[in-house]
Order: C-alpha cells, then structure tokens, then sequence
C-alpha cells in the first residue's frame, strides 16, 4: 500500500502523511522508445521499425516487439531496483505506441498493455513511476531520442501535433488519476524551442487540461533546450516539479576532455548544475534530476579502465552534489548495449552475436550522435570538412539553435546521424530476415534480467546514494562548493569548459600578436 498520493509542498514531495518523499531511481531508455546506442541500431525508431516490419512480415513484426516490450522489464528488474533502494522509475514513452499518424486523435488500447504491467510491477515492490512522453508526434526537439528523422522540431510550428499530445495526456491522466504509485506525469521529455514563447505557451495550454481531468498528480515540467535551461520561466504552476537533465561532457569522449580532479573541472561542474537549479531554488519548488550518466568505455579500449575509474570519480562528484541539496534523480539509463545502463546485454547473447558485426560498423563509422567516439575520422575526413564549414560561414551566421551546439556537431548530426543512418537502416534490419519465431524469441530473450550483465561498480554507486541524506557525514569535506560570481560575472545561458576557455584564450591571444 502506498501512502496516499504524492503532492508538492514547497520545496519538497510528500506523501498523504506529509513525510518527505525523495524520489530517486532510473529510466526505462530504450523500452518503448527505442534509441540508437542504446539498443544497437542506425536511425530513429520509426525508421528500424518499417525496415523490420517489411522484412519480417506483420505477424513475425508485432510478435518480435511483443516479446522484446515484455522481456526488457520484468519482475525481476523491479526486484533489482528495489534491491538498490530506489523508489522511483521513470518510463519514456513513444507517441507511435497509442496512435498512428494516419489516424490521429484514436488512442490504441493496446499501447497499454504493458505500460500497466510495469507500473504495477513497480507498486508490488514500493517503488513510483513517472509517466514520460519522450517522443511528441513532430518531435519537440531535433534529436533521435523524441523519434525525429529530419532534425526538423516540426512540433512547434504546427497546432496539429499539439492538439494530439493534449489529447493523449487527457487520456493517460483519466486511465491513472487513482493511481496512487503513479509519482506524476512528465508532459514532455526536453523540449527546444527557439523562440521560447510556444513552450511557455503550450504548457499554459495542457497543463490546465490535465488538471481538469486529474487535479491531484503532480506535474514534472522540463526547461527548454534539453532541460538545461529555465532563463525564460517567470512563474510556477501548483503541484509541479521541475525537471533539469545535468549530463556533462567530462563523462563522454573526445568532448571536452578527461576529468582528472582538477579545480577548474570542479568548479565547471558544480557551475554546470548551480546554473540549471536557480530557478527551482528562486521560487522554493522542488528539482529533480531527470537525467545523468557517463558513457562508459569498453574492453576494446585499451585505456578501458582508466576512463572509466575517471568517469565513476566525475559521477561521485556529481552525486555528492545532488545529496548535499537533497534532490530527486533518475540516472539514464537502467538497460542497454553496454553503454551507460545499470545492467547490459551480454556479449554471448543472441542480439549481440546477431549484430555484432553491423555494431562495429557502426562503432568505426561514428553514426550515433551520442555514444560515438570519432577521433579517427577527424585528420583526414570530419577535421577538413568542419573547418571547411567554418571558413566559408561568416562568424555573425555560424551560430544556429540549439545554441550550446558548436558548429561542428550541428554538421556532423545531419551527415551521420541522420543521412549516414539512412543509408545504414536496411542494412541492419536484413540481419533479422528469414529469422522463425522461436529465433525472435531468443532475440527478445536477450534483454531478460536473467540475461544481462550488471556493471557492478555503478550499482555499488548507487546503492551508497540512494538512501543517503543531505547532512551524511560521509559527504564531509567532499561536496564541491558553490561558486560566487562577482561584479556581476556571467558566462551566458551554457558555460564554457575549462578547455573551451583555454582555447578561446589562445585565440586571443594569437590575434593580439599579428596585430
């Protein structure tokens, strides 16, 4: 039994008691939405799902991704969370599951069906859900993770797709309004919006919607550009928390190097999340971190080891951090390849002897636009042509939204991401041709709990954080400190990393000598 429904009191959630409730747990990334890295394929979902529904067929097509639905997330993997002290887990979902761009506003029943398992498997063993529209029909921003093929945030500019997302929150609020193990509903997973005023202006449209059909669930709103920015906020709406994404670039390669302890990094990450949370903390409401998480390196790296002990010790500074305020979290992810998750396919599966080979491609062509590592292709092919971009674009136009995005990786998101992916999808999904029933059961069998390998060090991790107070004794001396800006310093909306500041200095620099 749970105790009553959650709500917002100031700057915490309670129960129905009014005992402090700190959510803390995982995501289901890579389960109804599928992502790239994650589950081993080029694209966006919509695009591996038409490749493989034309090679295998209707009926071997919705049985495949039937079983793959039940096996990711069993009682077993609710037994395991729970096993870690987490009491929360946060499920994506995909747009695609409860209606068909060619029959808009007709909700599917059946896009539930396992929706329902896993929020009751989670009750049994004490531990909340929140329900997260990750992929909007239009896709709210330009990434592959809301099921965008073109880049395009076409969500924005067209009252269509808006229309259709007020209309599934209306349903999925009347289907979970009694729902006490229901935490709440994230409305929509990182927004970005040039202009602004179309997220400020939807969510003034669907959150009174909700609350018309569900008065009681609390609401978790994210900032706009991937949750990393609340400068455009002016107000609080009743019963919501407030969602930041803290991912940093020390915790991925070749992006803005290797974190060694250095002050200046400390200081970048503590700045880094100091910056996203001034809003929660300005209007007493509280935060909660929808997502973090390393990329962890593999055995093929020879530095494998290494970078990940650099990781784990960026993750620890991160979470110190996070306890220190008392905040809720949800790591990214919960399951996966082997490239963030908590738990990863084994390598002797059958998903991963199936794919081996198209993964490694994958792996030497850098097609992801998030786990890739392309310092090899740099000299001699994405080295000229960035800086081919960069001499032929005037400096005053080279600046294009997101704009935390250097030019570079706004090029290298069309050509790889997407048109390279393009050209990869039929590829991938022929390995599955001619595969029988049984063969697609074992596929989906792959991601079974009982299957998968845990990565022991991060669980440890979060074991020791999940329970841990804000005044732990352990946390003494260790939590890096706030830092104080004066005579009005800023760095504009996104800082700028120690290296990226090094290398604007040197270009100071340069230009003050030829002069």
């Amino acid at each position: 039994m749970s105790n009553g429904m959650l709500k917002v009191e100031g700057s915490r959630i309670v129960d129905a008691d009014g005992r402090a409730v700190v959510l803390r747990g995982t995501a289901l990334g890579g389960w109804m939405l599928m992502e790239n890295f994650m589950n081993g394929f080029p694209g966006r979902e919509c695009q591996i799902r038409a490749a493989l529904l034309e090679v295998l067929g209707q009926e071997k097509y919705e049985y495949f991704f039937d079983k793959f639905l039940e096996y990711f997330f069993t009682e077993k993997d609710a037994q395991f969370l729970a096993s870690l002290g987490f009491n929360c887990l946060r499920l994506p979902l995909n747009y695609h599951h409860f209606e068909d761009d060619m029959n808009p506003m007709v909700i599917k029943e059946e896009g539930f069906k396992h929706v329902d398992r896993v929020i009751e498997l989670c009750a049994k063993y004490n531990i909340y859900t929140i329900i997260d529209l990750h992929a909007a029909p239009g896709g709210q921003n330009q990434d592959w993770h809301c099921d965008n093929p073109t880049g395009y945030p076409a969500f924005w500019d067209h009252k269509h797709f808006q229309d259709r997302v007020v209309n599934l929150w209306e349903v999925i609020a009347a289907r979970y309004r009694s729902n006490t193990w229901v935490a709440g509903y994230n409305l929509l997973n990182e927004p970005a919006d040039k202009q602004w005023t179309r997220l400020l202006a939807f969510y003034d449209r669907i959150i009174p919607a909700v609350r018309a059909i569900d008065p009681n669930h609390i609401l978790f709103l994210e900032g706009n550009t991937f949750s990393m920015d609340f400068s455009g906020f002016d107000k609080v709406f009743p019963n919501s928390v407030y969602a930041v994404h803290d991912y940093c670039g020390f915790g991925f390669p070749n992006r803005i190097g290797r974190y060694v302890g250095e002050k200046d990094q400390d200081i970048y990450i503590r700045k880094m999340y100091d910056r996203k949370v001034e809003f929660m903390k300005k209007h007493d409401v509280p935060i909660w971190n929808g997502e973090f998480g390393p990329i962890y390196e593999k055995e093929s790296n020879p530095d494998w080891k290494v970078q990940n002990e650099e990781r784990y010790n960026m993750l620890d500074k991160q979470m110190e951090i996070y306890t220190s305020e008392g905040i809720a979290w949800s790591i990214w992810a919960y399951k996966d390849i082997n490239i963030m998750g908590m738990v990863f396919v084994n390598p002797d599966s059958a998903w991963m002897k199936l794919l081996g080979p198209i993964l490694e491609k994958k792996r030497v062509m850098a097609v992801d636009s998030w786990a890739y590592d392309d310092a090899h292709l740099q000299e001699g092919l994405f080295g000229p042509l960035h800086k081919w971009f960069e001499d032929n674009i005037p400096e005053k136009h080279s600046k294009k939204y997101p704009w935390q995005w250097r030019m570079n990786m706004h090029v290298f998101r069309g050509i790889r991401g997407i048109t390279l992916a393009e050209y990869l999808i039929p590829e991938w999904a022929e390995y599955f041709r001619c595969k029988s029933f049984q063969e697609l059961d074992e596929l989906a069998a792959s991601w079974k709990f009982e299957n998968c390998v845990g990565r022991e060090r991060l669980n440890e991790t979060l074991r020791l954080y999940s329970s841990m107070k804000s005044d732990d004794e352990r946390l003494v001396g260790k939590v890096i400190q706030p830092v104080e800006l004066t005579n009005g310093q800023k760095e504009g909306v996104f800082e700028l990393s120690p290296i990226e500041k090094a290398r604007i200095k040197a270009t100071v620099s340069e230009v003050r000598v030829a002069a």
